[in-house]
């Protein structure tokens, strides 16, 4: 047996999320066990750095599986992709040890949130970024932004429905960049809760907005209220980036 390594791209748009559901439903996960069906007649169990939401984007995500399958660990990627729906790619295979998990393995995860301040939708971005035409200061949403770094409970940034041991986290970087006419919310930490980033972008825009202070992070650090926080940013504009090990 040996552990392949994946690192994966695709759009969110068309999947009902990463993790195979029960319905039917598209998903990540289940085109990639199709895939690997159709070239070794089993479907391996796969483990995933993190599980995205319908919608969400990935460039950079890592998926592990064991298989004694003959194929050489530098022909996945063309093997893999030979099987897979245009709106899914793996980049790049690797052999790793038996002992790398893709999930308890990560050591941090790079998610960006793309948002575009045009009066009108760009049809080039209109899957990729939230369109957001209504006037935002961001200096107000830099300071907000500065009470995220370092260890924080973030329960009040987290959504109901995510069961984990507990909502204490650590960013390491939370940088707000303008891009032309586009803002850039790039997000590096150990872990994230379900929908933290969406529920953190949602909370630093309706500060830019005027309608909170930006000391309402600092609460909501404080208390873990999540009703005190802004509204959930829509799921195309996130995508994740990278994950290291």
């Amino acid at each position: 047996m040996v552990n392949i390594k994946l690192t994966i791209a695709y759009d969110g748009t068309e999947f009902a999320g990463y993790q195979r559901q029960g319905q039917g439903e598209r998903t990540v996960q289940g085109e990639l066990e199709k895939a690997l069906r159709r070239l070794t007649g089993t479907v391996p169990k796969l483990i995933a750095a993190g599980r995205t939401d319908a919608g969400v984007h990935a460039k950079g995500q890592v998926v592990n599986f064991t298989t004694d399958s003959p194929i050489p660990f530098d022909r996945w990627p063309a093997a893999l992709n030979s099987c897979l729906p245009p709106d899914l790619i793996v980049w790049q295979a690797e052999e790793v040890p038996l002992s790398f998990h893709a999930r308890y393995g990560a050591k941090r995860k790079t998610y960006r949130y793309l948002v575009s301040r045009r009066r009108w939708p760009d049809p080039f971005l209109r899957r990729y970024s939230y369109h957001f035409p209504w006037p935002l200061k961001l200096e107000p949403v830099r300071t907000a932004a500065a009470y995220l770094l370092g260890e924080h409970d973030f329960k009040g940034f987290s959504a109901a429905g995510s069961a984990v041991a507990t909502t204490v986290r650590r960013l390491d970087k939370v940088e707000v960049t303008e891009e032309g006419e586009e803002i850039c919310f790039t997000l590096t930490g150990n872990g994230f809760l379900y929908k933290m980033v969406r529920n953190i972008v949602g909370t630093l825009l309706f500060i830019g907005e005027g309608k909170a202070d930006p000391l309402l992070v600092r609460e909501i650090l404080a208390t873990g209220n999540r009703q005190a926080a802004g509204p959930t940013a829509p799921p195309h504009g996130l995508t994740l980036m990278t994950v290291e090990y």
